[in-house]
């Protein structure tokens, strides 16, 4: 298989099974937590979360599949993308332990302003590297922001 192929396959399914690990740390709190708390009228029904977040990984490690792909090219900027990058996907992950596995909504909304910030420096950092993989992240961001959003409310309203 190519190189380059090879290089996007890889980062796509880390980011997959990132997103696999998040679920199990989810699953039992969406079963029985989640449900009790009060939610804005803007929350989605549960089942938009998981094509939306399959989604959202395959877009990123295709992001970064890209910039890696470049190495070459621009060794100091796909470096420094590919950094930020796995740094936002540990605090993708850490969020989902944060207000699922500790169900604290306050400490994970001050977390999402963190992975909202490394999200939005991978973003310029891709951006320069390849336009499309920046492009790429614009989906995730748009999310997260909404997700941050929604965060802030499921706490200001279970306070």
């Amino acid at each position: 298989m190519n190189r380059r192929i090879t290089k996007v396959l890889m980062v796509v399914v880390t980011c997959l099974c990132i997103g696999y690990f998040s679920g199990i740390i989810t699953k039992e709190s969406i079963a029985n937590w989640y449900p009790t708390l009060e939610k804005p009228f803007f929350n989605p029904p549960n089942w938009v979360f998981a094509p939306v977040w399959t989604t959202l990984y395959i877009l990123m490690g295709v992001a970064a599949g890209i910039v890696w792909n470049k190495m070459d090219s621009d060794r100091i900027n796909v470096r420094k993308g590919l950094q930020f990058f796995a740094i936002q996907l540990a605090l993708n992950f850490l969020w989902s332990y944060l207000f699922f596995g500790l169900h604290n909504p306050l400490l994970a909304l001050i977390e999402l302003l963190l992975l909202w910030l490394m999200i939005y420096e991978t973003f310029v950092v891709f951006r320069r590297v390849d336009k499309l993989a920046g492009l790429l992240f614009l989906p995730y961001l748009g999310w997260v922001t909404f997700a941050g959003i929604l965060n802030a409310a499921i706490f200001w309203l279970n306070r």
